[in-house]
């Protein structure tokens, strides 16, 4: 074997490293690179410069076409794209809570009417244009004499269980309302007589004319096959307060306990895909209840929420307006100064006469968002038409002489008295500060014609307090500066009429005039004829004006505040309270997309 290898060796040619041989090579090849260059690059130096000013007026012919393409490919995409509001997306908004039940019937907070509002239906309700509309109901037929209502529902409704509604569960819903025991915040039921005729027909019987009757018809329904077996007294511990079953647009997924070391909690709702009303661009919404504006403020500021309705006037000017715009919206609600027309000092008339010639409601609206509506009836803004009454302007020269001609006089420490007694008056309102700023600059007013004014706050939260036992029922002040819910129907018989000044009562003026006002109040509400209820309200205003049991101050708005992805409330929406926002909840959506235009 090792033989062959050395074989192998000798058969290897040896390499030749003659180093002069190795010159000679390289001397050629470098003569050769030499004539090539200069034959094909030196030569034609000229022609690659002329090729080179070609492709470089190419490159840019080439660019300014593409650049034309993409222009009109962008231009041409505007024809049949467009952006529009998202779906499937996900609303958070802050609420005041707390929330303690779910159950619409007791709900009290904003919290509670929201959750309701979004799970529950009713058989009326107002629509986006403030009107009163349809909602379960089809048909409703009114009989000659006006007591007896006919109503017709619609025959698809289905709760969140896939059980479907009726006109059954409807008369239970009334019947829980009815029950003292159930502790219902609704009411305006009691002497109405409820007949099921059939599945999809019901029949109300009044025991007089009622012209708003329909207002009423907004109340939520809930079914009796869950809760047709529990007590009323026991309705509000039941598990349907924590686990509700609806049929509104969206049902409840779960509610979320924050931490324990607080009750705040979070409501965390689906679309109900199932809706007789249609589909939801939203897929979730969720409802951050919190215990405080200030909490409120504290969420929005961090993004914890990209909406809420739930702050004041002076609230939104903590709000970081480069992340969120606010709506500032008219509700059908009005702040008023109400008079205790008992109280010793306050029962002369020509005191709170003087007391109104006092109060500059424009330097309170002043303080407030811009374009806060006046009010100065009992009524809102536009509810009464034709020769409408107007109370007088401010006028503090008046006021003055006003308070002097009633035997209140200035003394030597400006104040005000009287046979010896100084004039002193106590103002009460509740926690709240947009109340706490009107009440500031109300006392500051009165306090300038030389009256000594009291202020106390009351929170309505605090249970220690008792606010409606301790101060509202026995009518525990002389002035309540007080928000009134008037809604959509200016039937405020309620708030003023003489049988309604009790200890349960809303009447808190104590006011009474059985001859004009009393008359007017309970006649214009069993009156269908508009034009004879409008002159029967604007006589009773003209009436309310002169006796002066309040003073109207401003009316209330909402202001809700939304981040840039929110599409909710438009321009032209009218609310009658805060919580008809959600009137239009099927279109809400935040985000937005891009599709194709609808040729």
């Amino acid at each position: 074997m090792a033989e062959d290898n050395r074989d192998k060796r000798r058969w290897l040619p040896k390499p030749n490293l003659d180093h002069k041989i190795i010159i000679k090579h390289l001397r050629k090849a470098e003569s050769a690179t030499i004539r090539h260059a200069h034959q094909f690059i030196v030569k034609r130096w000229s022609n690659v410069r002329e090729v080179q000013n070609k492709v470089v007026w190419w490159l840019v012919i080439m660019s300014l076409l593409i650049i034309a393409t993409g222009l009109q490919l962008m231009w041409y995409k505007q024809s049949y794209l467009t952006t529009t509001d998202g779906i499937d997306g996900t609303y958070a908004g802050a609420v005041l809570g707390p929330i303690n039940t779910l159950n619409p019937l007791l709900a009290s907070t904003s919290a509670e009417q929201s959750a309701s509002k979004l799970m529950f239906s009713s058989l009326m309700k107002y629509d986006k244009t403030g009107h009163i509309n349809n909602d379960l109901v089809t048909n409703i037929k009114i009989d000659s004499t006006h007591t007896i209502y006919t109503v017709s529902i619609r025959p698809d409704v289905k709760w969140h269980d896939g059980i479907s509604l009726t006109t059954k569960d409807i008369a239970f819903t009334i019947g829980l309302i009815k029950d003292t025991n159930t502790r219902s915040t609704i009411s305006g039921w009691s002497n109405i007589l409820v007949k099921v005729i059939n599945d999809a027909t019901i029949e109300f019987t009044l025991p007089s004319v009622y012209a708003a009757f329909e207002h009423i018809l907004t109340f939520p329904i809930i079914p009796e096959h869950i809760l047709g077996n529990v007590e009323p007294s026991k309705i509000r511990e039941n598990s349907f307060s924590q686990n509700p079953i609806g049929s509104g647009p969206f049902k409840l997924r779960f509610v979320q306990n924050v931490n324990s070391n607080s009750d705040r909690k979070i409501i965390y709702m689906a679309r109900n895909d199932q809706y007789y009303g249609g589909t939801a661009k939203l897929a979730r919404i969720q409802l951050n209840a919190y215990d405080s504006t200030t909490e409120i403020i504290k969420a929005l500021n961090l993004n914890e929420v990209n909406a809420s309705s739930d702050l004041s006037p002076i609230d939104i000017k903590q709000i970081d307006f480069k992340k969120y715009s606010v709506s500032v919206k008219p509700i059908q609600s009005g702040v008023y100064a109400i008079i205790n027309t008992k109280s010793p000092i306050l029962s002369d008339v020509a005191l709170r006469r003087a007391l109104r010639l006092a109060t500059n409601t424009e330097a309170i609206r002043d303080k407030l968002p811009e374009g806060t509506p006046s009010l100065d009836l009992p009524f809102t803004n536009n509810q009464l038409t034709g020769l409408v009454p107007k109370a007088p302007d401010f006028n503090l020269v008046e006021a003055k002489k006003a308070l002097d001609n009633a035997g209140w006089l200035l003394s030597s420490s400006n104040t005000r008295v009287k046979d010896g007694k100084v004039l002193k008056i106590s103002v009460v309102t509740m926690k709240s500060n947009e109340f706490e700023g009107v009440l500031e600059t109300l006392a500051g007013q009165w306090r300038a014609v030389g009256i000594t004014v009291d202020t106390q706050i009351a929170d309505p939260t605090d249970l220690t307090q008792n606010v409606a036992q301790n101060i509202l029922q026995p009518r525990n002040f002389d002035v309540l500066l007080y928000r009134l819910d008037i809604g959509a129907d200016p039937d405020v018989y309620a708030y003023w009429d003489s049988t309604q000044a009790t200890p349960q009562g809303l009447n808190f003026s104590n006011y009474s005039n059985s001859v004009i006002s009393d008359y007017a109040l309970e006649s214009a509400r069993t009156r269908v004829e508009p034009e004879l209820r409008n002159a029967k309200y604007i006589t009773f205003a003209e009436q309310w004006l002169s006796d002066v049991p309040a003073i109207g101050l401003y009316q209330s708005t909402v202001q809700y505040v939304y981040g840039d992805s929110v599409h909710t409330i438009d321009s032209s929406s009218v609310l009658i309270s805060a919580v008809d926002r959600y009137s239009d909840v099927l279109n809400w959506s935040t985000g937005s997309r891009t599709v194709y235009k609808t040729p």
